[in-house]
This record gives structure tokens, C-alpha cells and sequence, in this order.
């Protein structure tokens, strides 16, 4: 497969290997006796170290892809590999972030990332320092002593965050994770979340209904539509990683992302 490496400013073109192969997938849910389609044919590949950014209505299958991609749904028809591997089980390969950042309240913030580490086989000073290093990249070393309930939403999720990256996973994958945050603090966690993307050099699967987003974080948006969920249209995103969300270029794409899910066409009929 030929594509450009990632970034707007990369010329050469080179042979890169998907990290994540999505082909042709299909899933089907039994709802009260009857089979209920919400995924149809959905085919992606993603390159490594790429950001790609998933936007849809809800019920538009979003979040059960990424759930299939985890490994934790393993009955759908198509193939979803990673590295060239089938997914047939979860693996800490893949780290991942919820809407809700669901820390353990009984743990302190270091105690939450040092839970992921667990079962890494890493002695004790190893873990120790990577729970270290984990909170200080997302700004939180004088709060490892802090419990859950002495942390405000942000300062939660960011924990989240850095739980799960301590393992330095391959994939990174995101579930609506500023979803639950007010206006400000998302904002704020958007450019913290595209410093700490950058720094790990993870590969990245965004699932969010919030495009302005999308257009910020991401290298390729891809629209799915629903009933069933298919993809509607992928959307690279050509701008520098420092982005203005009031430059021409982030309005004109962030524009063609509405477009394709129907809100500015609805809007102008509503004005009409």
C-alpha cells in the first residue's frame, strides 16, 4: 500500500504497513427475536502513528466498532487485524479511554495508573517509574497522592489518560473521552491530549459526535452514516498540527464534515 507519511508537510511517498486493518466488517445484534443490523461493510485501514477521528449520529455504530477493535465482541463477519493479526481477544496493545473516566475510588491517581500495570510482568521500581512519568505527561505529579473524589473531571479523565498509556500501547483508542467535561475544560484537554498523542507516537482511533474536534485531534475523519452504520465518507484533514479553530481552512473542513452528516443542510432548510 502506498500513502504519505503522516503530517501535511511530508513529500515522500513510502511503503507503510496498515496498523489496523478494518475489512469489510458486519455486525448484528438479537433485539427482542429480531436481528438488528448496526455495523454494514464498514472497511478501514489506519497507518501507523496516525490520528483517525470517527464522527456519526448516535446509533450509528460508533462506539460498537471500536468495542469489536478491543477485542471485547468477537461475533461480527469481516476481519479486524492489527499488525496483521486478527483481533481475538482484548491485549494491552490497545489502551483505552471512556466518556466516563472510572477510577477506582478506593485507589489514589497512582494507585489507578499503577493498577494497569499489574499484569505487565515489570518489577516493582520498573512500574514505579512509568506511573511517574505517566502523571507528570499529563500534568498531574502533585496529585499522585490525590483520591478520585479530590479531582475535578478533567484532572480525572487526564488520570484515565495516563492509565492508559502507562503500558505503551501500539493503539490508543477513545471513547467520547471529553464527552462528560464542560466547555472550557474540553477545550483545554484537546490541546493536552494532542501534546500527549504526539510525545507516545500511538496510533489512535477517536470515536466522538463533537466534529469541531474531530478537525482539531485528527489526520483522517471518517463520517460513518446510520441504520446500519457505514461509512459515509473519509475526510483527511491537510492542516499543520497547530490549528486554529477560526482559520478558513478548519471552518471549510469542519464544514464539509456537517455537510456530509446532513446538519448544514438541515440548518439552511430550517432558515429557508
Amino acid at each position: 500500500m502506498n500513502t504519505h507519511v503522516r503530517g501535511p508537510a511530508a513529500f515522500e511517498t513510502v511503503a507503510i504497513k496498515p496498523a489496523l486493518e478494518i475489512d469489510r466488517v458486519s455486525k448484528t445484534f438479537q433485539v427482542a427475536g429480531k436481528p438488528l443490523e448496526v455495523l454494514r461493510d464498514v472497511s478501514l485501514s489506519v497507518r501507523p502513528g496516525e490520528f483517525v477521528a470517527i464522527v456519526g449520529t448516535s446509533g450509528c455504530g460508533k462506539s460498537t466498532l471500536l468495542r469489536l477493535i478491543l477485542g471485547l465482541d468477537t461475533d461480527y463477519e469481516g476481519d479486524i487485524r492489527l499488525e496483521g493479526e486478527r483481533v481475538r481477544k482484548p491485549g494491552l496493545d490497545r489502551g483505552v479511554v471512556f466518556q466516563e473516566h472510572r477510577l477506582l475510588p478506593w485507589l489514589t491517581a497512582a494507585g489507578n495508573v499503577a493498577a494497569a500495570l499489574r499484569r505487565s510482568g515489570l518489577p516493582a521500581r520498573e512500574r514505579a517509574r512509568l506511573v511517574t512519568e505517566h502523571l507528570a505527561l499529563v500534568g498531574l505529579s502533585s496529585f499522585a497522592n490525590a483520591w478520585p473524589s479530590q479531582l475535578s473531571g478533567g484532572m480525572s479523565q487526564r488520570v484515565a489518560i495516563a492509565r492508559a498509556l502507562v503500558n505503551r500501547p501500539r493503539f490508543l483508542l477513545l471513547d467520547e473521552p471529553l464527552g462528560a467535561l464542560d466547555a472550557l475544560t474540553r477545550l483545554r484537554l484537546q490541546d493536552e491530549l494532542a501534546r500527549i498523542v504526539q510525545h507516545e507516537k500511538s496510533t489512535v482511533l477517536l470515536v466522538t459526535h463533537d466534529v469541531d474536534e474531530a478537525v482539531f485531534l485528527a489526520d483522517r475523519i471518517v463520517v460513518l452514516q446510520p441504520n446500519p452504520g457505514q461509512v459515509a465518507r473519509i475526510i483527511n484533514v491537510d492542516l499543520d498540527r497547530q490549528r486554529d479553530r477560526s482559520a478558513p481552512a478548519f471552518v471549510r473542513l469542519r464544514d464539509e464534515v456537517l455537510e456530509v452528516l446532513g446538519v448544514r443542510h438541515a440548518v439552511r432548510e430550517a432558515a429557508a
